[in-house]
């Protein structure tokens, strides 16, 4: 029998599979966007995903009109970095590009490198945010 060689996801690969998961959590019917945090020995230290703060309770009309329901939303990112300290975070993956609000959060945290799934058409200001902080960014498959 051949022995075949045992190969492995990349920590980009596995920190944006949980994203996605993450994101199937999501109450959002307009998108559903995941994130994940690994530290710098590579755990996971946190997964989160876009919505209401939790218990809060709508109507389904509430889903309805997305500029109206836009405001209230917590996003993914916002979610999980309410969970890490300042510094603990090497990798940021989520399956959308974060937004400008975000991405001053995640310059704020301390993180160093952000993969995304998606660019967000309706705010595409993280590029310059994260040049601006020398934060690595990168589109993933």
């Amino acid at each position: 029998m051949e022995h075949l060689p045992n190969k492995r996801v990349s920590w980009e690969e596995y920190a944006m599979g949980l994203a996605t998961a993450a994101s199937v959590r999501s109450e959002d019917p307009f998108y559903k966007v995941g994130a994940c945090a690994l530290n710098k020995k590579n755990k996971v230290i946190g997964t989160a995903y876009n919505g209401l703060a939790s218990g809060k309770v709508v109507d389904e009309s509430f889903w309805t009109d997305r500029d109206k329901r836009r405001p209230y939303m917590i996003h993914a990112e916002a979610n999980l970095l309410s969970l890490i300290k300042r510094g603990k975070c090497r990798l940021l993956a989520c399956t959308l590009l974060p937004c400008s609000a975000c991405a001053t959060l995640i310059a704020a945290h301390g993180i160093k490198k952000v993969i995304y799934k998606e660019v967000y058409k309706r705010d595409q200001q993280a590029f310059d945010i994260f040049k601006f902080y020398d934060i690595k960014y990168e589109q993933f498959p």
